[in-house]
């Protein structure tokens, strides 16, 4: 059963829908990821500016492989702007630290949900909306630990200045998926690769240094 998140509320101007309640993660962060997690901040740190890239890529990309869908560019082009704003405030952070972005090893975690997505329209625009929505629906349920429980008095600050806006961006992926397809077609869909997420992060970490935020780490 996929667990329920707060509400989300938009902005009328940008997005006509109100979300009361969206059902997202199929089971919660272990406490072993956070343990892991804060014995390595500034791994986590650099994943996570990979990740806000990544982040600002995926939302440019549906908006230039749907071009003409209406109503699709006005929300997917301010998503990814504030994905670029918040990979340039981890850079900031980094950079006062002496440190950069360095390529780190991928946990596969995008990869293996990718897999998922069928190839046959308009299958495949459910399930990248799906896909991304889940996505960042872990990372505001990780940020939101990471928040709470890092030692570092600028990281909690980081990860708690982000959650409002992580929490905005997994509501206009749900907000998509329902004005354009009824519930009982996203709901099962949703259900089967909120599933598929939680695969995606079973297992143990082999290194502690290969820490990422989404690398393995769920309770079920």
């Amino acid at each position: 059963m996929v667990t329920s998140t707060p509400s989300v509320a938009f902005d009328e101007s940008a997005i006509t829908s109100t979300v009361s309640s969206i059902r997202w993660l199929a089971a919660p962060t272990s406490r072993l990821w956070v343990e892991q997690a804060i014995a390595k901040p500034m791994q986590v740190l650099i994943d996570h500016a990979h990740c806000e890239r990544k982040a600002a890529g995926s939302a440019v990309q549906l908006m230039f492989r749907y071009l003409c869908e209406p109503g699709l560019g006005e929300v997917l082009s301010p998503l990814a702007r504030e994905e670029l704003e918040h990979f340039e405030q981890v850079l900031d952070l980094l950079k006062s630290r002496g440190r950069y972005l360095e390529p780190l090893r991928s946990p596969g975690y995008g990869a293996a949900l990718a897999k998922h997505v069928r190839r046959a329209e308009p299958d495949r625009m459910l399930d990248s909306f799906l896909v991304a929505g889940l996505i960042e629906a872990r990372s505001h349920e990780r940020m939101a630990l990471l928040a709470e429980h890092s030692s570092e008095v600028a990281l909690r600050a980081l990860y708690g200045s982000l959650l409002q806006s992580e929490a905005r961006h997994f509501g206009v992926y749900w907000v998509l998926c329902e004005q354009r397809y009824s519930r009982d077609v996203i709901v099962p869909r949703l259900e089967q690769l909120a599933e598929a997420e939680v695969d995606a992060l079973r297992g143990e970490l082999e290194h502690p240094d290969d820490v990422r935020m989404h690398s393995v780490g769920v309770d079920t």
